[in-house]
């Protein structure tokens, strides 16, 4: 890159970016975290649409890369993995990676629907009810049923435990750690009990926490702390 890339995203939570700002730290790329600086809020906005009628972004996160704009999570990853050694080289082992990817994606929705089940257009406060249903059914069933598909996915590589796809690290790897991150913020009780199930994830979780560039940005000022206005929110209520 002749230039850094430009991320679009809420300044004040992790979120969906964050999946993007761990592949960027590791990548070792210069890039500005827009929305963050002055007057990113603007740009962040301008970034979703405006005169880009062609290919405008739902929602962000959104990458600039030269005179690509790329939306959705998943997206910026599967470019960012090959252009920067987080994915496969071959087309088989990409496709999986994205596959892995999205269905990441699905379990990040569904930790943001346990606690706004109804709508997003609604405060947590007006839903609390239903989302301690939901989030009752999330940690019982949905969160094992995820965990151990994703254990099963780290077993059967052939890297030998240490990562989810291939025998280097991936976009995966580094997302499979922020999942896990976001569950024990958010779920903390329900970890500590499964967790013991998943050696293979904490084997790939621990790995992505000592690599150099990581380990560095997770004790920066970068890396925002979780908070009950991101993805993954600790209600103790909703975990009894």
């Amino acid at each position: 890159m002749s230039k850094a890339y430009q991320l679009y995203y809420w300044p004040t939570i992790q979120g969906r970016g964050e999946f993007v700002r761990l592949a960027l730290e590791e990548a070792g790329v210069p890039y500005a975290d827009v929305a963050r600086g002055k007057r990113g809020m603007d740009e962040m906005m301008g970034s979703l649409g405006g005169d880009l009628e062609d290919s405008p972004s739902f929602a962000p996160p959104v990458l600039r890369a030269g005179e690509l704009l790329i939306g959705q999570t998943a997206n910026i990853l599967l470019y960012l993995g090959a252009h920067h050694g987080l994915a496969p080289r071959a087309e088989a082992g990409r496709l999986w990676a994205h596959q892995l990817q999205l269905t990441i994606a699905d379990i990040v929705n569904e930790a943001h629907d346990s606690h706004h089940p109804i709508s997003t257009n609604l405060y947590y406060e007006d839903q609390k009810k239903e989302a301690k249903a939901r989030a009752k059914d999330f940690t019982a069933t949905r969160i094992p049923k995820y965990l151990d598909y994703f254990e099963g996915v780290v077993q059967r590589n052939p890297g030998r435990g240490w990562h989810a796809v291939g025998s280097r690290l991936s976009y995966v790897d580094l997302s499979l750690f922020q999942l896990i991150e976001g569950l024990r913020y958010a779920f903390p009780k329900t970890m500590a009990r499964l967790e013991p199930a998943y050696p293979g994830l904490l084997k790939v979780h621990a790995m992505v926490a000592a690599r150099p560039r990581i380990a560095a940005y997770l004790k920066s000022k970068r890396r925002i702390a979780f908070n009950e206005d991101g993805i993954f929110r600790r209600y103790p209520e909703l975990e009894r």
